[in-house]
């Protein structure tokens, strides 16, 4: 019989053209290191989609199979299911281990072979799961477990030209998206089908601009009508009727980078009502956006927020936190949760931060101008300010539209 390996490396074709060159990966492979040194870890376990991209360019799907990262002071090496074959070496810069599925753990084995065992070992926390944790301390017998969740996490936060460079890049696609779904409006279509506009445009554009990119996960929230109170409702069959209320939000992910607009619309009018929310809105969106700069922190932002709102007696309908950074993100995997703009975070801005400003207020149903009403546009921190890289108008002016 056949001896199976437990692992094996497919090195399947040649390497491709990543999203980034294979310097940027080495930085940030370089500053990971010192994460590591700083808290005295012989090797760090990375297992979540968003740390695997970041620091390796693949990004995976997983279909309930465990992916990794191992970093050492001398290796870099993802672990991937054999199911895969070899598209993840060539979708990351570094080595690349195939795990096998005739004996049970042989990802764990794979991961060992480049660990080592007894190693002082760093995981991320927000991460791994208490059976893949038990596997990890059956398999690598650490010395010590450090968790690198937040580290990691702040060391994201900070982007580099060239991520700023694809971020700017996916705003612009997310405002062909926005310019596509305004187009699809009219009376009488669904919800699904203004969303597919502007998916579709997006897609295309997004193939056009970055040939060598892997397609997949861009997507569109388009709501009507009641189904605009929540800000991640689903896309559903309900028919556009005149005055309703609209949430358009395109999302187009390119190589795992989430950008994002979302504007408030109206069908053909407006009501009274309804146009006095929604300017309130547009003037603390304005407001917000005016706030962000160097030296400020997330919770001064918004608080200064909240008072605007709390001075026009509408804080009582804000949903959550006003803004969040940008980067290797997703509604599937990771956010960088220190940069959000809440109450409870007190990260200070810096120049190369991404970051969101997206006031919402929600209206319950039968109350006057009832709806959800949401402004989103995207900041880079500068050495003296912010620069909004969302270019799609909003306002009653532009977005009374059908």
């Amino acid at each position: 019989m056949t001896e199976r390996p437990e692992m094996y490396r497919y090195h399947n074709g040649d390497k491709v053209v990543l999203p980034f060159a294979v310097a940027e990966y080495e930085a940030r492979v370089a500053g990971l290191r010192a994460i590591m040194a700083d808290a005295g870890v012989g090797a760090v376990v990375l297992t979540s989609m968003h740390n695997i991209a970041y620091y390796s360019g693949f990004l995976y799907c997983s279909f309930g199979r465990p992916y990794g990262l191992v970093v050492t002071a001398s290796d870099c090496v993802t672990i991937s299911a054999g199911i895969d074959a070899g598209q993840p070496w060539r979708r990351c810069w570094c080595d690349n281990i195939t795990y096998t599925d005739w004996q049970r753990d042989n990802y764990w084995r794979a991961v060992r072979s480049v660990a080592g065992s007894a190693a002082v070992i760093g995981y991320e926390g927000d991460h791994l799961t208490m059976l893949q944790r038990a596997k990890l301390q059956a398999f690598l017998a650490p010395a010590r477990m450090v968790d690198l969740h937040e580290a990691t996490m702040r060391q994201r936060m900070h982007k580099s030209e060239a991520e700023i460079a694809l971020i700017r890049e996916g705003a612009r696609v997310a405002d062909v998206g926005g310019y596509a779904i305004r187009d699809a409006v009219k009376l009488g279509a669904r919800e699904i089908d203004v969303a597919m506009a502007g998916r579709d445009a997006m897609e295309a554009e997004i193939a056009r601009s970055f040939p060598d990119a892997e397609y997949r996960d861009t997507w569109v929230w388009f709501q009507s009508g009641l189904n605009t109170d929540g800000a991640h409702n689903p896309v559903t069959a309900r028919v556009l009727e005149r005055g309703d209320i609209l949430s358009l939000n395109t999302f187009p992910m390119i190589s795992g980078y989430y950008t994002a607009l979302e504007r408030t619309m109206f069908v053909h009018e407006v009501d009274a009502a309804s146009l006095k929310i929604w300017e309130a809105n547009v003037a603390a969106h304005e407001y917000g956006m005016s706030l962000l700069k160097p030296g400020v922190s997330c919770s001064e932002v918004t608080h200064a927020v909240n008072a605007f709102f709390e001075e026009r007696d509408l804080l009582q309908y804000r949903t959550f936190g006003y803004g969040h950074s940008f980067g290797v993100l997703s509604h599937y995997y990771g956010r960088e949760a220190g940069l959000e703009l809440r109450e409870d975070i007190d990260t200070v801005l810096e120049p190369g931060m991404v970051i969101s400003m997206e006031p919402m207020l929600t209206i319950a149903d039968g109350q006057p101008g009832a709806g959800g009403y949401r402004e989103h546009d995207i900041l880079v921190i500068t050495e003296d300010g912010a620069e909004d890289i969302t270019g799609y108008p909003y306002g009653p002016e532009f977005n009374v539209v059908g």
